[in-house]
This record gives structure tokens, C-alpha cells and sequence, in this order.
């Protein structure tokens, strides 16, 4: 994707030279200031004289405090957007500390992984249920132009005295704001589309419970697209949280235990004719009794009782009758 994001390759100096610069600087100047009173106060000095050193000292005492803010120090995964009186410089991202043109303006950044455990919101699935979903997001910011001036950052992160936000705190906040709304908008489209369970076994269509891996990719595919605009890299996204909304939870619990008892009850009975098939198979087979259609059926039917019934079955034996 395009980016009008550079390197700034303005004049950058090793900021403990220019610390020992600035504290000579700092102490000529005051003496040169303090030297130009002297003489001044001497009725024997020269008053041109006085009046020069004050002048030099002052001036360059006041050069000299200027000096004293150019002074930066970057650490890992941080950097300094840059600004020229309004014109975007560069963007700065040497770890260390440097001294700059005290008139440049920084504005710094964050460069580091960051955590979103976004709350569970409640949304429709594709078939219409409410449901309640949530993520955890990690990203991190990779282009600080757009992060800076494609979206305003800075307006968002205005503090409560009015201000705009300039320091890394207001501004990373204000982004994690922007990711915050953008995260639950894709949340609101990738849940929309599938539905929570699949009623139908026969259609196999991908549903938000047994989606796994691929919803969790086409979240992270709508995420990079909403927050490409802001410079930001989706690292991981994935569905944290799910579930019925409250108000249908018991219902879709019935219904899902009166799935599972229809899938166990259709595994029994199968089970159950595999078994009598194999009883009428053996007793045939082996001539132990001969059977009749009626027996058979009798047979059938009573196996399938023992088999098929939840309680133990209650055997009654028929001893026949006795002839006196």
C-alpha cells in the first residue's frame, strides 16, 4: 500500500557532544554577561566595552537556551515525526539521544505491540439470532504519516483543558480508540455473515462455533482493511468470546440437547438392528431353533425393547406349564 512515510535525513547531532557543547556555551555566555556588568559598573572602564560583552553574553545565553531544547532520546520501538513549521520532515526512529533544530516540532510515537480485549458485544447472526461476541486484538503502528495525519489522532486526543494532544500517551490513546470502533464494526460484518450453529447437518456450511481458523482469518482480513488507514499492522485477531445472547440462551440450549439426544438415539438404534440382525443370523446359521415369521417378529421387537430402552429391562421367564 502507498505511504508518504520517510526517513528524516535533516542534520541530527550526538546529543553528548552537543550537552558539552551547550554547558561552554552556557558558562561563556554567563560570563560574558556578568564580565560586560563589571566593567559597566567601572567608572574606569570602557563603556563601549561593557556594553559589547553584555550585549554578546546576553545574546548568547539567550541562543544558548534554545539550544538547550533540541535535545531528544529515543528508545526501542519508538520515533519522532517531524515537522518543519508545518511540513512533515521525516519521521526519525534511531534509538538513542540526539540533539535536532530546537525548531523543528516532534511529535512521538509508539512503535510497540499493543493489547485490545475488546468486551463481547451482541449482534445477529446470518439467520437472525442475537448472540454475544468478542475479540483480542494485537497490533502495532507501522506507518506514524498516516497514524499522524490521515486520521486525527491529535483533535482525539484532546486533553480536558482543551489542548490538542502532542505526547505519545494522548496520542496511542486516541489510536486505540480508533481501533476499538473499528474492531467491533468488523466483529458486526464477519458475524453477520455466518450463523452461530449449523441447524441443518446435511448443508456443512461454515458457522461461527466450528469456524475456527478460517472465521479468524476473514476477521483479520476486514481488521487490516478498516485500520490500514491509520498506519496500523493487525498481528493476530481471533474470536475470544461466544455465545447465545441471554434472552434465547435457554431455548438453544434445548434445542441443541434435543439434537444431541436425536444423534445418540439415531447411533443406538443402528446399533441395535446391527445386534439383531447378527442374533437372527447366528440362531440360523447354527440350527439352534427354528423360527417363524411370527417369531422372528416377536424376537425383533423384544430385542429392540432391551436394546433401545433406557431402563434395564425386566426379563420374565416362561417356564411353560406342568402336567399332573
Amino acid at each position: 500500500m502507498e505511504t508518504n512515510e520517510k526517513r528524516f535525513d535533516g542534520s541530527v547531532w550526538n546529543g553528548f557532544l552537543m550537552l558539552f557543547v551547550c554547558m561552554i556555551l552556557t558558562v561563556v555566555s554567563l560570563a560574558g554577561t556578568i564580565w560586560g556588568i563589571v566593567v559597566l559598573s567601572d567608572e574606569a572602564g570602557s563603556t563601549a566595552l561593557g556594553s559589547s560583552l553584555l550585549c554578546g553574553g546576553l545574546v548568547l545565553l539567550v541562543v544558548t537556551i534554545i539550544m538547550w531544547c533540541g535535545f531528544m532520546m529515543l528508545e526501542p520501538n519508538e520515533a519522532r515525526v517531524i515537522n518543519w513549521f508545518g511540513k512533515y520532515a521525516g519521521t526519525f526512529t534511531e534509538t538513542g539521544y540526539y540533539w535536532i533544530n530546537p525548531f523543528y516540532s516532534l511529535k512521538t510515537v509508539s512503535l510497540r505491540a499493543r493489547n485490545l480485549d475488546a468486551e463481547p458485544i451482541k449482534v445477529n447472526d446470518k439467520v437472525g439470532n442475537p448472540v454475544m461476541i468478542g475479540l483480542v486484538l494485537v497490533w502495532k503502528l507501522k506507518d506514524t504519516y498516516k497514524a499522524i495525519f490521515e486520521v486525527d489522532s491529535q483533535t482525539m486526543a484532546t486533553t480536558a483543558q482543551g489542548q490538542i494532544g502532542t505526547d505519545v500517551k494522548s496520542l496511542m490513546k486516541a489510536l486505540e480508540n480508533f481501533v476499538k470502533v473499528q474492531s467491533d464494526a468488523a466483529l458486526r460484518q464477519v458475524a453477520g455473515q455466518y450463523a452461530y450453529d449449523d441447524t441443518d447437518e446435511k448443508t456443512n456450511e461454515l458457522t461461527l462455533r466450528d469456524g475456527g481458523d478460517e472465521i479468524n482469518q476473514q476477521l483479520e482480513a476486514k481488521l487490516t482493511e478498516r485500520l490500514a488507514m491509520a498506519g496500523i499492522e493487525v498481528v493476530e485477531a481471533r474470536i475470544n468470546y461466544l455465545a447465545y445472547a441471554p434472552e434465547i440462551a435457554a431455548v438453544m440450549l434445548r434445542r441443541q440437547q434435543a439434537s444431541a439426544i436425536i444423534t445418540a438415539r439415531e447411533k443406538i438404534v443402528e446399533g441395535a438392528v446391527s445386534m439383531v440382525k447378527m442374533a437372527l443370523d447366528k440362531l440360523s446359521n447354527e440350527n439352534i431353533v427354528e423360527l417363524d415369521d411370527d417369531k422372528k417378529a416377536a424376537m425383533v421387537s423384544n430385542l429392540l425393547v432391551v436394546l433401545c430402552g433406557d431402563d434395564s429391562a425386566q426379563p420374565v421367564v416362561n417356564t411353560g406349564t406342568l402336567n399332573h
